[in-house]
């Protein structure tokens, strides 16, 4: 008499309980891919309602019939980076003026001209000028046969107004306010661009960057902004990285969050299915 063979559950061959790691892992992914595409769109479109599609003509100052202050410029940049070369003290102070004419006159920055102006300096802050651009919703352009991934663009236009102060070797701008005529720009748009690190560009120049990197002291008083550098003196109004890096990690920590939500899901499933795999199998 042969001994009869026990019926197996069909849940022991149920494919769902093999392939739940495989389906937890996809799920995430798909979960991230898209949870980033939505808000990114949803970043452009925040954007987009302070932004224009076209940019202001911001004033460069005029050279001509300028020389008289150039050279006295010119002069004044020379002897403070002769002296920032020694070991004592060096200062340097530039007016409104002095910083509209070095935009324009100097190659170093010619990519400032027609995006940024300085029009006042008081005793905490400068107000900027500015007509930005940045890039808006990304679109698929095609020409030919050829196609390619492309974004409109935007240019905020409008007066900022910021504290310059110190980042290690640079010198950045922490910005207080970004006015734009008739629109609101978004805190969390201002919270991410500042500090606004106008010269981390000039770190690899050969004469801007070490002269930076000499500098303890940057203020702003009687309408100018005074440069210093002031031996055994240590950078006051420091900016850390971590403060530089803490808006743009906010994104990462939202994906972050969600993804362990989301791994851990897919754990109790994971978990309930080998479980009840195991119970069947008995």
């Amino acid at each position: 008499m042969t001994d009869a063979k026990p019926a197996r559950d069909p849940s022991t061959r149920s494919p769902f309980a093999g392939c739940a790691i495989l389906i937890a892992a996809l799920a995430v992914m798909v979960f991230l891919i898209g949870f980033s595409v939505v808000t990114l769109f949803r970043q452009f479109n925040e954007i987009a309602k302070f932004t224009d599609v076209a940019p202001l003509p911001i004033e460069i100052s005029s050279l001509e019939h300028q020389e008289p202050k150039l050279l006295d410029l010119a002069q004044r940049v020379e002897t403070f980076r002769q002296a920032l070369a020694g070991e004592g003290e060096a200062s340097l102070e530039l007016s409104l003026e002095d910083l509209n004419l070095a935009i324009a006159t100097y190659d170093a920055f010619k990519e400032l001209r027609g995006t940024l102006r300085v029009t006042s300096v008081d005793a905490e802050t400068m107000q900027l000028a500015i007509s930005f651009p940045l890039n808006g919703k990304p679109r698929f352009t095609q020409t030919g046969e050829q196609g390619w991934i492309a974004s409109d663009s935007r240019f905020l236009n409008g007066t900022m107004t910021v504290r310059p102060t110190l980042l290690k070797h640079e010198i950045v701008l922490k910005i207080d306010r970004i006015d734009v005529p008739g629109k609101r720009v978004a805190p969390e748009f201002i919270d991410q661009m500042s500090p606004y690190r106008i010269t981390e560009r000039y770190l690899t120049d050969p004469v801007i960057g070490p002269a930076m990197a000499k500098l303890t002291e940057i203020t702003l008083t009687g309408g100018k902004l005074h440069l210093t550098r002031k031996p055994g003196q240590v950078p006051v109004d420091l900016i850390s990285r971590s403060q530089v890096d803490s808006a743009s990690g906010r994104l990462f920590t939202t994906l972050g969050i969600a993804a362990v939500v989301f791994l851990a899901f897919a754990g109790l499933i994971t978990f309930l299915g080998v479980r009840a795999k195991a119970r069947n199998s008995a």
